[in-house]
């Protein structure tokens, strides 16, 4: 059959048009892509995985060294809130924040008791070393640290109070001989300005290590909604 060579210039001019508009959706498509990836990328210090969105924040506090151990003492290479705090990060998507102290905590138990005894005595708020630029962009926030003298060290008081919490839900964690979850879900509730605070997990610091703290940890994400 004969070619006609106006028709096969109509289609010739139909198909490059189709090629450009479907190069146009696609340029279009990585263009949006790029710009979501980058509206996501987190800001601070907090450790993150760049391609995934996230919404909570663990934050904690932990200090190695000399450690009350079932009544007597034992030197940690690791505290035993970052302890808790690995486990955390295992098993929940979340950007993960180290607190740690301009001026550090004596290794030496003592000493670290005599100091926290100043801090509260005084009311102090320890300066953080590395504090987050912001918060804005979780729902949840997790607060990790031990348990000292019934209260979580006061440095945990300076990193509460230099955000704004609203509409945020907080969750206290803590490491702890006897005392629990202390009184952070109180001051929690005075500092961190507009939060909702959550239910708490409290781990005894000489059992993190411990198969039972596993469970205890995966019982409680799994109640919060975390899990």
């Amino acid at each position: 059959m004969k070619s006609d060579p106006a028709a096969m210039s109509r289609r010739a001019l139909l198909h490059r048009a189709i090629l450009g508009a479907e190069g146009l959706t696609l340029a279009a498509a990585l263009s949006a892509c790029s710009t979501s990836e980058e509206a996501v990328r987190p800001s601070g210090a907090a450790t993150s995985t760049p391609e995934a969105r996230r919404t909570i924040l663990l934050a904690y506090f932990s200090r190695p060294g000399e450690n009350y151990w079932y009544g007597g003492r034992r030197n940690l290479r690791t505290g035993n809130t970052e302890i808790l705090a690995r486990m955390i990060r295992e098993r929940l998507d979340c950007d993960v924040h180290r607190i740690l102290a301009a001026r550090p905590y004596p290794r030496d138990y003592e000493q670290t008791v005599e100091r926290n005894v100043r801090e509260q005595d005084a009311d102090e708020r320890p300066e953080v070393a590395n504090p987050l630029r912001a918060i804005d962009r979780y729902d949840t926030i997790l607060l990790a640290s031990p348990i000292w003298n019934v209260r979580a060290p006061m440095i945990m008081t300076t990193f509460t109070e230099s955000y704004d919490f609203t509409d945020k839900t907080v969750h206290p964690i803590t490491t702890h001989a006897m005392s629990g979850l202390g009184n952070t879900e109180e001051d929690y509730a005075r500092t961190c300005r507009g939060a909702r605070i959550g239910a708490g997990l409290a781990i005894q610091g000489e059992t993190v290590r411990d198969a039972s703290a596993e469970g205890d940890l995966e019982a409680w994400l799994s109640r919060v909604g975390l899990g």
